[in-house]
């Protein structure tokens, strides 16, 4: 089958590699332009960049869709079908409607739960069980489109947002291969999305992980540390200053929410039900440390409030 491929981060590259090894013949990419990275702000190509045209496939970088170009060279190529995996931009009707199988997403959700552009990240905040990854016929909404197929896993206890990407990555892969020789064989059945049961996945904020001991319970404090990391990891406010938190724990121990509970070679917070012990944490201006580096030198007395910003708000 003829393809056309529009991916833009890591991934998206596993799809893109499964297509071509598959047998496909990917004869375009589409990927976001090019970004400054860094401190340095370093123009960097995005990984489907690298890996097509590690591969001789030609790449295109509009900055708009809408203009006619992206339709016109879609046009000259004619393919079958164009694969799309988290390219980050929407896609107008025109193109949607160019090919002859149209074009298929693979969306990092079992829809019509997570609709949106950060699946992963707030199924593992809201405390799912289970996720995975859907193959969808794409129309003019926001990944409202007829269900192709689905594949579905379980969410791991300790499993973080970056962890989930990289399985999840595979596991679409997988599927989107599938999917397309299915549609070639033209055993697909096309199911419509049940718009009673559809959730959204806004865009994350970094203001998004901010953390309340007083307001969240262990276990969504530790659902969010999870879920927010890689980025923009978990966080909370204390003497002024933020606080990340990397790895945590629920603890079976209750106290006044926001107070120290335990302070010598671990730090254990209560929440607003159970506590939450703070594993590994980032102070601002240093590097990750365990709470046992942290609590080294420190006195931080039993029934302290480490949310100091929490603790000023009620005092006044």
């Amino acid at each position: 089958m003829k393809i056309v491929f529009m991916g833009t981060p890591d991934y998206a590259v596993k799809t893109l590699e499964a297509l071509i090894n598959a047998g496909h013949t990917v004869a375009a990419v589409f990927a976001q332009p090019d970004k400054p990275v860094g401190r340095k702000q370093i123009l960097t190509p995005p990984p489907v960049k690298v890996c097509a045209e590690t591969h001789g496939i030609p790449v295109f970088q509009p900055r708009n869709l809408r203009d006619g170009e992206a339709e016109r060279i879609i046009r000259d190529i004619a393919p079958d079908a164009i694969a799309v995996v988290a390219y980050g931009k929407i896609l107008p009707e025109e193109i949607l409607t160019l090919p002859r199988y149209g074009c298929i997403n693979g969306h990092a959700s079992l829809l019509p739960k997570y609709r949106g552009a950060a699946p992963i990240q707030w199924c593992i905040v809201n405390g799912e069980k289970e996720t995975g990854v859907t193959a969808m016929q794409m129309d003019k909404g926001m990944d409202t489109g007829d269900i192709l197929k689905t594949a579905v896993t379980e969410i791991g206890a300790e499993e973080t947002a970056g962890e989930l990407f990289e399985r999840l990555s595979v596991i679409g892969a997988e599927l989107l291969v599938k999917t397309l020789a299915d549609i070639e064989n033209g055993s697909v059945t096309p199911i419509k999305q049940d718009e009673s049961k559809a959730t959204s996945a806004p865009i994350i904020k970094k203001e998004m992980a901010k953390i309340s001991f007083h307001d969240m319970t262990a276990d969504e404090v530790h659902n969010a540390v999870r879920g927010f990391y890689p980025w923009p990891v978990a966080f909370f406010i204390s003497g002024g200053k933020r606080i990340k938190i990397i790895k945590s724990r629920v603890v079976n121990m209750h106290g006044t929410a926001g107070a120290v509970l335990k302070s010598d070679s671990e730090l254990i917070v209560a929440c607003r039900e159970n506590a939450i012990s703070l594993e590994t944490i980032q102070p601002e201006g240093s590097k990750p440390m365990s709470a046992k580096q942290y609590l080294c030198g420190r006195t931080i007395a039993l029934g302290t409030e480490i949310d100091s910003e929490h603790a000023s708000s009620r005092e006044d």
